[in-house]
């Protein structure tokens, strides 16, 4: 197929590309580089646009002859989605449906939307399976829910192919080191821990270890990036018209925090100090996905599972990238 990556030039995304141009697709990633990093996009793969503009994406649709859509191009920062939340309406939402619009005015049905765990809220049960109640407890959880109601509509009133893959902590990097992690502001646990490994922090801060988790601190599923392209791509081959999937994609095992700090010690041999903060608000105690719906349904299994694995791939990534891509 002929499949334009939106946000490609991401974390994510671009883990994807590379998935799928080895799978023998015909990859084009379509990013405003706000977010993304021009550095690990293929060379002559980039298409430079924005996710508002409807008419830019019709003629790319058009000029590319584009089969289907893997859309990565939303904001994904809780706190930024609480203090401005209006950028996440706008790109989330609006933007999202400027695509999707696109995409019907040009005869493209298919699409897999990057969703999250984040439409979950604060479950009460773990492990959390497609059935739990969907109650986001932020604008940025709230704004990829809206678009999940918004593809189940559009699959039944258009007949587009779609999936929205609600997937838990990304992690890791690709394991030749040359594409990984880098965010700005960083906000995930296992790059932080390892820029102190690097000494470019003092310290990691641990939020709160009075959780009711065995240690205290709160328990995530942490899914290597690789991992989750390749539902990505396996959820891809199977749209049909009409289909409409919602699936979660984790490893079913849970990591508190201080036990990915243990794993970062190990991995990287350094000690690591960290220091204890108070709870931050919003933080669930645990969330863990139930993927079994995703790996019958796609065929698709985690081939990273241990948490030591995971770390030493972000490893590998953050020792030849100190400052990530400007390295």
């Amino acid at each position: 197929m002929k499949i334009l990556v939106i946000g490609g030039a991401g974390y994510v995304g671009s883990h994807t590309v590379r998935q799928l141009m080895s799978a023998g697709h015909e990859v084009w990633v379509y990013d405003n580089l706000s977010r993304g990093h021009r550095q690990c996009v293929p060379p002559g793969r980039l298409i430079e646009g924005e996710l508002a503009d409807r008419a830019r994406l019709i003629s790319v649709f058009r000029d590319y002859e584009i089969d289907a859509v893997i859309h990565f191009a939303a904001f994904a920062l809780v706190n930024e989605s609480v203090n401005h939340p209006a950028i996440y309406y706008q790109n989330n939402v609006i933007a999202t449906l400027e695509l999707l619009e696109a995409m019907r005015a040009a005869g493209v049905w298919r699409i897999v939307f990057s969703s999250t765990t984040a439409t979950y809220g604060q479950p009460d049960i773990v492990p959390i399976v497609e059935t739990t109640l969907q109650q986001p407890i932020n604008p940025y959880g709230f704004t990829k829910l809206v678009i999940e109601h918004a593809l189940t509509d559009y699959a039944h009133a258009y007949g587009f192919g779609c999936a929205a893959l609600r997937y838990f902590n990304a992690s890791g990097a690709s394991a030749d080191g040359s594409i990984g992690e880098d965010h700005d502001p960083e906000t995930h646990l296992i790059p932080i821990v390892l820029q102190v490994a690097l000494g470019q922090r003092d310290a990691i801060s641990v939020y709160g270890t009075d959780y009711p988790t065995p240690d205290g601190t709160c328990i995530r599923d942490y899914i290597h990036v690789d991992d989750l392209g390749s539902a990505h791509l396996l959820a891809l081959q199977m749209l049909k018209p009409s289909l409409n999937l919602q699936l979660n994609l984790g490893t079913g095992h849970g990591h508190s925090v201080h036990e990915v700090i243990q794993a970062c010690r190990r991995v990287t041999g350094h000690p690591i100090p960290e220091v204890l903060a108070p709870r931050r608000a919003g933080d669930p105690a645990e969330l863990v996905a139930d993927s079994s719906l995703a790996q019958r349904t796609l065929g698709w299994k985690p081939k990273y599972v241990k948490i030591d694995d995971i770390v030493q791939t972000a490893w590998n990534w953050h020792q030849k990238h100190p400052q990530g891509y400007r390295s």
